[in-house]
């Protein structure tokens, strides 16, 4: 292992419970080399005493701002607004690579400030599978949601809880309707953990991927009572719902949870609503009569901080490991420098990851 030093940052959104490096997987890091720096964070599912324990160096909240150019900074959701200028190069969910708003002003904070995004979404193998996700648990939680809205015990604001707490609130009561449940996107991460959630709860979704949505029977989709789509589109595809389905008399669809959310971008399959739900008001209807319940929350697996933290930290510690050698990486610096270009933006290079 060649000099690292990894500089993981607090999380500025107030919901977010998540890391992409557990303690555990801390300690490896720190054995094998790296200089781990955990920045103090009182909302991270794991405590600081347990990462300082592990070997790594404590820092106060957001001082990356000031650490040496040399340090690589992780996280997973959004930077704060500020500096305008970001010098270091950043992995996180950075969600600027499909005209997503305020994608272009992302990147040219990175471009002057001669940093670089390694986007987490974007570290794949040869073949383009994602080598870190949290896709399953993003459907499981989406799923689940769905289920609890559409039997009216859907619970706001959301609270983290864990899989044992959320399975319980799953299982069918004696007097609870039975309904139907569409997963789109089912043979991927996010729609195999909606389809188990699904079971869990009592109830065998059909599952939709490829070969049903190249040629999408949408009177099926509508009849469906409620429905998940968890496809990551990487190219324009025709949309599943427009907005006069919402309309169409014969609907019976009444609970959609969208997992990808992909709001904004021209990817977007569901453009039927503009923004997204949070934990304070996970749902938004669309439509009163008859009623269509949204949920679009863009961090699930943070309701499960615990579970989903340790199954990507997992993941991603191998390729931490190999991270001044390995060709994810490269691939994730490269895929930065395509981004910009696209936008018109010139930015600095790194001579290597």
């Amino acid at each position: 292992m060649t000099d690292l030093h990894l500089w993981l940052r607090h999380e500025v959104r107030s919901t977010e419970r998540r890391t992409p490096i557990v303690p555990s997987d801390a300690r490896r890091l720190v054995e094998s080399g790296v200089t781990l720096t955990v920045e103090e964070s009182p909302q991270r599912i794991f405590p600081i005493e347990e990462y300082e324990a592990a070997g790594c160096r404590i820092a106060p909240t957001g001082s990356w701002v000031s650490a040496p150019a040399d340090v690589v900074v992780i996280g997973l959701k959004e930077l704060p607004d500020g500096p305008a200028e970001l010098t270091h190069r950043h992995i996180f969910f950075g969600h600027a690579y499909k005209q997503q708003p305020g994608a272009a002003d992302l990147l040219r904070r990175f471009a002057d400030g001669g940093g670089a995004l390694l986007d987490l979404e974007y570290l794949v193998d040869d073949q383009g599978r994602r080598l870190a996700a949290f896709g399953f648990w993003a459907g499981y939680l989406g799923a689940a949601l769905a289920v609890l809205q559409h039997r009216g015990r859907l619970v706001a604001p959301l609270t983290p809880t864990s899989k044992e707490e959320l399975d319980a609130a799953l299982q069918p009561a004696p007097d609870d309707e039975e309904f139907t449940a569409l997963v789109i996107g089912a043979l991927g991460r996010s729609g195999r953990g909606a389809c188990l959630a699904f079971l869990t709860a009592g109830i065998e979704a059909t599952p939709w991927d490829l070969a049903e949505t190249r040629d999408l029977d949408r009177p099926a989709l509508l009849a469906h009572d409620a429905m998940v789509n968890a496809v990551l589109a990487t190219t324009p595809v025709p949309p599943f719902l427009r907005e006069q389905d919402l309309d169409d008399p014969a609907r019976r669809l009444r609970t959609l949870c969208d997992v990808t959310v992909d709001v904004g971008s021209p990817l977007n399959v569901l453009p039927v609503y503009d923004r997204t739900t949070e934990w304070t008001e996970p749902v938004r209807r669309l439509r009163k009569e008859p009623a269509l319940d949204l949920i679009a929350i863009d961090n699930l697996p943070s309701l499960l901080p615990r579970e989903s933290s340790t199954d990507f930290s997992s993941a991603l510690l191998l390729q931490l490991l190999e991270f001044e050698t390995g060709g994810p990486w490269g691939r994730c610096l490269d895929r930065f420098h395509q981004a910009c270009r696209e936008l018109g933006i010139a930015e600095g290079e790194f001579p290597h990851v």
